[in-house]
């Protein structure tokens, strides 16, 4: 077989778009995740009663399918339409539900003593917050990122369905032509991606806790 038809490197330009494509994508859903879960997160820490009713439609969203879900999106103003708007809020919302679990229980997995310790220190609530318990919870904080993120990436591959662009776009050409090249050349990358990242984040955590 000839080097040059090799997948990678007969749609290598096109890989290289489509990768940044769905890089960004991922990067601003998970940046909005992040902004939202977290203080949600500390949130439902501070008021129990809110914990089962924001817990609780964060995972309703969890359990759309991811293509049903961008559909919905399609004629809703502002966020709707075709294109990144909604796969990006999509993507935001199938991130919401780890991190704000991991906020949840990384904060309130606290040592009480800890804790106490502080408050006996004359700390505030608000100083307690962000001087002991968000850095002893940030691992866990972090291990819900990861997780969300690997999902983010995986969803991604969907929202060229509705003109988002991404891997997907790919994979989507080489279904409905029988490729298997393109097949393999929108879905080696996102691989490789949610591995990358899975270590990176990983190897944070692993940090954090020596």
């Amino acid at each position: 077989m000839n080097f040059n038809d090799f997948f990678f490197i007969k749609y290598a330009p096109e890989i290289w778009e489509r990768t940044l494509e769905h890089l960004l994508l991922v990067a601003i859903a998970i940046s909005i995740a992040i902004a939202i879960g977290i203080p949600l997160g500390i949130l439902i820490t501070r008021q129990k009663s809110l914990r089962q009713p924001i817990l609780g439609v964060a995972n309703i969203f969890q359990t759309i399918p991811s293509l049903a879900l961008f559909g919905l999106l399609i004629p809703v103003p502002f966020i709707g339409g075709i294109g990144a708007n909604p796969a990006i809020f999509a993507l935001a919302l199938y991130s919401l539900l780890p991190i704000i679990r991991n906020t949840y229980t990384g904060i309130t997995g606290a040592d009480p003593a800890i804790r106490e310790a502080g408050r006996g220190m004359g700390m505030t609530d608000r100083q307690l917050l962000l001087q002991v318990e968000i850095p002893l919870a940030m691992g866990v904080i972090l291990a819900g990122v990861r997780v969300a993120m690997v999902i983010s990436i995986g969803v991604a591959t969907i929202a060229a369905a509705i003109g988002a662009g991404g891997l997907g776009e790919l994979i989507f050409r080489g279904i409905s032509t029988v490729n298997n090249q393109l097949i393999l050349a929108g879905a080696i990358p996102a691989a490789i991606i949610a591995l990358v990242a899975d270590l990176g984040i990983g190897w944070l955590e692993k940090r954090l806790h020596s």
